[in-house]
């Protein structure tokens, strides 16, 4: 069966909350995006939903010299995961972890500050999170804030992209409460090839998108 592609991430977000329904109006909701490409996703999966919108930083923490082989990963709320088994046998001193989560941790400050303003991060504890992200491909980066949001304790976490590896929505699923992957076509290659559109977020759309969700009016009419 041949696999329609996204016009963008905004109409892949639009189809995406017709998947997450059973979500809609409810106050224990919150739609959490991973920037800068899930942000237009969760903008309209959380203004049909009528949920409040929020980023949720994450940072993966590269090995120096090898920054693409991730030991770990920091996020929103001053999170630090490590993995354990990386450190122990690459025999990673705690110097070099304190310096590399140093430098991420200043990162995440300095989009917290571009993408919030002055608005605190969300409390999401005992809530539903539905975490959003424009595409799965190894989920490398969703893995670190599945990791990361767990420490603030949220009831539920829900896991929800408009397209994913077969292989990998399996996988996450496991690791969640629930996974929505709208697509998951096969053979999958990469995220950009199921949107005809899939030119950068910038960080001014980021901005522009969390400030008028804030102005919307959530879960508080009947639908």
């Amino acid at each position: 069966m041949k696999v329609r592609r996204f016009r963008d991430r905004r109409e892949a977000g639009r189809l995406l909350a017709e998947k997450l329904a059973a979500y809609a109006n409810r106050p224990d909701v919150i739609v959490l995006a991973l920037p800068r490409g899930g942000v237009p996703v969760a903008y309209e999966v959380a203004r049909a939903l009528g949920t409040p919108l929020d980023v949720f930083l994450v940072r993966k923490l590269g090995l120096p010299g090898h920054e693409e082989f991730a030991m770990g990963a920091v996020a929103s709320g001053g999170v630090r995961v490590l993995n354990d088994d990386v450190v122990r046998t690459l025999q990673i001193p705690n110097s070099m972890i304190d310096a590399v989560v140093r430098r991420e941790l200043e990162e995440l400050a300095r989009r917290a500050r571009l993408y919030r303003g002055d608005r605190p991060p969300p409390d999401v504890r005992n809530r539903t999170v539905i975490l959003v992200d424009d595409g799965l491909a190894t989920g490398a980066t969703m893995q670190a804030a599945i990791q990361a949001l767990r420490q603030l304790q949220p009831a539920r976490i829900v896991v929800a992209v408009p397209t994913a590896s077969p292989e990998t929505c399996e996988e996450l699923g496991k690791e969640v409460d629930e996974i929505v992957c709208a697509i998951t076509p096969d053979p999958f290659y990469a995220v950009g090839l199921w949107y005809s559109d899939f030119s950068q977020t910038s960080d001014e759309e980021v901005g522009d998108l969390l400030s008028s969700s804030a102005n919307v009016p959530v879960a508080t009419h009947s639908g």
